[in-house]
């Protein structure tokens, strides 16, 4: 009896001081498996950072921010909201946009009023041979300071530059130093150039990046690092953090993301608050410890009595006793997980 609840009773008041934190397990095996992890892969946009960025740069004309805006108005991308946004605030008039078209991990290509736009990186202008190497030293400039810089070409000629910052949450140094604290190598993974991702970073303590990573690739940078023997979890919010979530040994989904994100997930973190990531490891690392203890007393009763019971030394009533205090310690001691301190 006291075998049967050793480990259930233990998981059932785990995952309810978990959920009382903000940290929801969708199942006890989770729960288990996430003391083994070794290694924790961050998204940036929107888990280390804020998600809601800001224009902090704009170079061009009025045409072009008008033009720019227009495009990006077809985007729902965190920094076409940004682009968006600082147009409304500078008064422009939006135009129609007549074709748009988002190229994943480059930028995005709208025609409006028959003149045709491309906003991106530099990969996106070279592949349609727009010369923009005047410019490297600004974007430089942008990228050292963790800003993300966009080219802008109207006709297939250079028109200007925007550059976009996303603000880190407050508790992400914080949230990284302690998952080094318990052992675990930290990983940021971004779309963003090495040097803006390299910046970003630094000012979380993060040593390990996986810059200029396209959507569709996410995946396959957790498998590697889970091909060098580690346990991997991922931590996203976006749609397509979705595959990664699911390669990972635990995927963990900020509560604040898309749904998609948070169905492929096995862990969801309630208000996108990362200290809650190192207390979800935590909590596992404090479940198997007591589900160990509980296990050791219950063989420890059983070793004991089967033998004095075997050779007519123990009384029924004796035995009876023995089993439902048996029953009791384990219970008892599953309830002690409602006090650890997180």
């Amino acid at each position: 009896c006291a075998l049967g609840l050793a480990t259930p009773t233990s998981i059932m008041v785990g995952t309810g001081k978990a959920a009382e934190s903000g940290i929801l397990f969708k199942g006890g095996e989770h729960l288990e498996e996430t003391h083994k992890l070794e290694a924790i892969v961050l998204d940036k946009t929107g888990t280390i950072t804020k998600g809601k960025p800001e224009v902090t740069d704009f170079s061009g004309d009025e045409e072009t921010l008008q033009l720019l805006a227009s495009a990006e108005k077809g985007s729902e991308h965190p920094l076409a909201e940004a682009i968006v946004a600082y147009a409304t605030e500078n008064s422009i008039d939006f135009m129609d946009v007549d074709h748009f078209s988002a190229i994943p991990g480059h930028g995005i290509e709208a025609t409006i009023s028959g003149k045709n736009i491309l906003v991106g990186n530099r990969k996106l202008m070279n592949d349609h041979q727009i010369d923009t190497t005047g410019y490297e030293e600004k974007l430089i400039n942008y990228e050292t300071d963790g800003k993300t810089a966009m080219l802008i070409a109207i006709d297939g000629e250079y028109r200007g530059t925007v550059a976009v910052a996303d603000t880190i949450k407050e508790t992400a140094p914080e949230a990284i130093k302690q998952l080094k604290d318990l052992g675990i190598e930290v990983f940021m993974l971004t779309g963003d150039n090495e040097r803006t991702a390299k910046a970003i970073a630094k000012q979380v303590g993060i040593d390990q990046v996986i810059a200029e990573v396209l959507p569709e690739e996410k995946a396959a940078k957790v498998k590697e690092i889970q091909e060098q023997g580690k346990k991997v979890a991922m931590v996203g919010d976006g749609v397509n953090d979705a595959p990664a979530l699911v390669t990972a040994d635990i995927g963990i989904a900020i509560g604040t993301g898309t749904e998609v994100a948070i169905e492929a997930a096995d862990v969801t973190i309630l208000g996108g608050e990362l200290l809650l990531i190192p207390k979800a490891i935590k909590i596992s690392h404090a479940t198997i410890r007591n589900i160990r203890q509980n296990l050791f007393w219950a063989f420890g009763y059983n070793t004991a009595g089967i033998p004095v019971a075997a050779i007519g030394l123990l009384a029924p009533w004796i035995a009876g006793a023995a089993m439902a205090l048996s029953s009791v310690s384990v219970v008892t001691n599953s309830l002690r997980l409602k006090r650890v301190k997180l």
